[in-house]
């Protein structure tokens, strides 16, 4: 391992900690005493889900605890999740491999494999098809179908001493941060933290379930509107129900209203916390790697939309969130590198944003749902099957024919589909499988590629559908809103789902913005020179970011 030198800087040492408004304003900065001089004993690695560059842009000013820190790093306020599938899981797995999702495997939340021997023929990202008991619903977590290796990895195959950790609400975060080979790995599931199958809690995290079922047990008040925040506080109808005026009280015996509310960011941050101190990360001969992914911006924006005031709450609270993890690595003395990103943006309500001048957003036609589209091109065909002639995760996408079909059928059934979908005014566009092969991957910059460009970076040829459909811009695909779980999502290919911010922060590390767009698959090559890890050329899609704002270059391996 090499030494590696980053420029002095100033910056700020903000403690926080409890379900506080991050409104308050925050401790002094005080100037550093030295630059940081070798690799870190820690990489922090952060994503906070369906947290999109807009969503950042608007409330950047207003954060003064942890996000106030990273904004003292360095900002790069325009990152790509490049790829056209901007979910959960193949966001997630681009941050720590530095591999879009044509490489790693991850396409989507969920595929279908139409023969298998599995009624709903659904496969989930995470999962672990290989044992008899994992259903896409109820699955054995594991990282069967991620095909390369993460960060992580890497640093343990380098140094025996490295510890791979990952914490989560969400398996799929822990399981795409994390890798084939964590140390230790939780997330939620029905009010309490969970871990792999066959593994035991440890006591940090069975002292962690015990302090959330008191939380849980016992409900909460409304959480403080931060002032900023009262402009948003107002009802919008959706659906048979409203948004826009929800704080969070909590119900007694309620696990999965908790789940949704940014307490669950900060029992998420407290697990971390207890892992760092049960296992002494940052602490060792060798760097350990802590994946901290918190899931209740996703939660909150399906709920609720991005631009209530429960989104706003959100974000003082995670601000607060992050600067409790900040103040317990400072407190331990740790040396720890941190980068922020989100595995994708979001979209508000379309009946807020009709409101707010954009009066184009809409729901999806339910005539584009799967059962639908199968249903239409078997009159267009003839084609009848037993089941569904068409597999999808909802109206676009991936869509999957049925494996009775004949390879004349399938070609009639593509060619049927195509022209049923490509006139609907609500489609962008519509390839097949055939055309996205034949595409090369795309090299310039992620903000010029084409639709068939950020498609092409997310296509599989043994996972992904038959046909793939995009629709149009602020086209939300769910027909019909349900209050408190989805009334709003992303998943598109437009920016406001691809773009997110990406931050560095190191103690001494002198700060600069770089407006310039950038891909979440830079993280890991970045990280990698940081650590002076050697690796072979074509390890990542991405690039490393010389983040030594000096003369000096962070890139540089001796």
């Amino acid at each position: 391992m090499r030494r590696f030198v980053l420029p002095l800087a100033l910056s700020t040492a903000l403690l926080a900690s409890g379900c506080a408004s991050s409104s308050a304003s925050p401790q002094s900065a005080a100037p550093l005493a030295s630059e940081p001089v070798g690799r870190p004993q820690l990489v922090l690695a952060i994503s906070i889900d369906q947290f999109s560059a807009d969503v950042f842009a608007e409330n950047r000013a207003r954060y003064t605890g942890g996000l106030a820190r990273l904004q003292q790093g360095v900002v790069f306020p325009s990152g790509y999740q490049s790829h056209g599938a901007t979910e959960t899981c193949p966001g997630h797995s681009t941050i720590l491999t530095g591999a879009r999702p044509a490489r790693n495997g991850i396409i989507a939340n969920n595929w279908f494999e139409p023969g298998i021997d599995r009624a709903d023929k659904r496969v989930y990202c995470s999962e672990d098809t290989r044992d008899p008991a994992s259903t896409s619903r109820e699955p054995v977590v594991s990282a069967q179908f991620l095909k390369v290796p993460t960060l992580g990895e890497y640093m343990k195959a380098a140094a025996s001493g490295t510890r791979n950790v990952a914490v989560s609400a969400k398996d799929r975060a822990v399981v795409m941060m994390g890798g084939h080979k964590i140390d230790a790995g939780y997330w939620y599931k029905g009010g309490a933290f969970v871990t792999f199958k066959g593994a035991t809690l440890s006591p940090a995290a069975q002292a962690a379930n015990a302090a959330l079922a008191k939380q849980i047990a016992a409900g909460a008040q409304a959480l403080p509107v931060p002032a900023w925040c009262g402009v948003k506080d107002r009802a919008v109808s959706v659906g048979n129900g409203t948004v826009g005026t929800g704080k969070f009280a909590l119900e007694p015996n309620k696990p999965e209203v908790f789940r949704v509310s940014p307490r669950m960011d900060f029992v998420t941050v407290d697990l971390a916390n207890a892992l760092v101190d049960e296992m002494g990360l940052g602490k060792g001969e060798a760097p350990d790697v802590l994946s901290v992914s918190l899931s209740a911006s996703d939660y909150v924006g399906h709920a609720y939309g991005t631009e209530g005031v429960e989104m706003c709450i959100q974000m003082a609270q995670l601000d607060a969130a992050l600067a409790k993890l900040f103040a317990h690595l400072d407190a331990r003395g740790i040396d720890y590198m941190a980068v922020l990103t989100a595995d994708h943006g979001g979209l508000d309500t379309p009946e807020r944003l009709d409101q707010q001048a954009f009066p184009r957003a809409t729901r999806s036609d339910r005539a584009l749902n799967p059962g639908e589209l199968g249903k239409a091109v078997a009159a267009r065909t003839g084609i009848k099957v037993d089941g569904p002639l068409i597999y999808g995760d909802g109206p676009f996408g991936d869509m999957y024919f049925s494996a009775a079909l004949t390879p004349a059928q399938r070609a009639q059934a593509s060619a049927a589909l195509v022209a049923l979908v490509k006139p609907h005014p609500q489609v962008a566009a519509v390839f097949t499988r055939e055309e996205l092969e034949k595409t090369p991957l795309p090299s310039t910059g992620p903000q010029d590629w084409s639709i068939k460009d950020r498609l092409r970076a997310s296509f599989d040829p043994a996972r992904s559908g038959d046909v793939i459909i995009v629709l149009d811009r602020a086209v939300v695909p769910i027909p019909d809103p349900f209050i408190g779980a989805y009334t709003a999502t992303h998943g598109s290919v437009f920016d406001y789902d691809r773009r997110v911010p990406i931050l560095f922060w190191r103690k001494g590390l002198r700060g600069f913005e770089q407006p310039a767009p950038i891909e979440t698959v830079d993280i890991a090559p970045t990280l990698a020179a940081v650590l002076g890890l050697k690796l072979p050329d074509g390890t990542f899609d991405g690039r490393c970011l010389d983040l030594d704002a000096g003369a000096g270059n962070s890139c540089e391996r001796n």
